[in-house]
């Protein structure tokens, strides 16, 4: 499915979503997180969308907020948006903060009142990487998603907004993503969400 045709889905699905509930927005990482899923499973009174778009970067979730975010009228937002910029050597990760900076003042301008927490970016692990994911990762490295993260952080703090960091679990001894939780180097396994669900969840449930 093209990201086009998820916004097509989703812009569907809000028509009957519930308003005033938690939302999830990014890329991918979002994406993938089956939070809906395991929110069933574990029978949790909690009503969650998740609105990530495998391949955004985040003027692609500027340019879809309405679908992903607005329409929904959250009361709680969970965004983990910018990794897919990281990837492009030609962004600097001041250019992914002006775009973040420009959602997080939308949303706070359209949805007063909204409590809006910005997720640490998951790190990565090279050695356990395919050789297609490899080259990319060379430009995605955990060095500079730890400076992201430290501008997230920043950015966080000017907008008042939460910035948490729930990737212990998901961190080997050196501080790479583990090797049994990644598919590729990168992208995580649903048994690696499993093991940050609970620290999400503590998140959302906050009075």
């Amino acid at each position: 499915m093209t990201k086009q045709e998820k916004i097509e889905r989703f812009r569907k699905m809000n028509e009957t979503a519930e308003k005033g509930q938690i939302v999830c927005a990014g890329s991918s990482l979002m994406e993938m997180f089956p939070v809906e899923k395991f929110v069933q499973e574990d029978n949790i009174p909690f009503v969650i969308y998740n609105r990530g778009v495998g391949g955004f970067v985040t003027q692609e979730l500027l340019d879809n907020i309405d679908v992903c975010i607005l329409d929904l009228e959250p009361r709680r937002v969970f965004i983990n948006i910018g990794t897919n910029d990281l990837s492009n050597p030609e962004l600097s990760i001041d250019d992914m903060i002006q775009n973040y900076d420009k959602i997080l003042t939308i949303v706070q301008d359209r949805l007063p009142g909204v409590d809006i927490y910005m997720m640490a970016y998951y790190p990565i692990n090279y050695d356990a990487a395919t050789d297609e994911m490899k080259p990319g990762l060379l430009i995605r490295t955990n060095d500079k998603i730890a400076q992201a993260n430290e501008a997230v952080q920043a950015l966080a703090k000017l907008h008042q907004a939460r910035y948490i960091d729930i990737n212990d679990p998901l961190k080997d001894e050196k501080g790479n993503l583990k090797a049994e939780y990644t598919i590729e180097g990168m992208h995580i396994k649903e048994q690696g969400y499993h093991a940050i669900f609970d620290s999400f969840m503590k998140y959302a449930m906050e009075d």
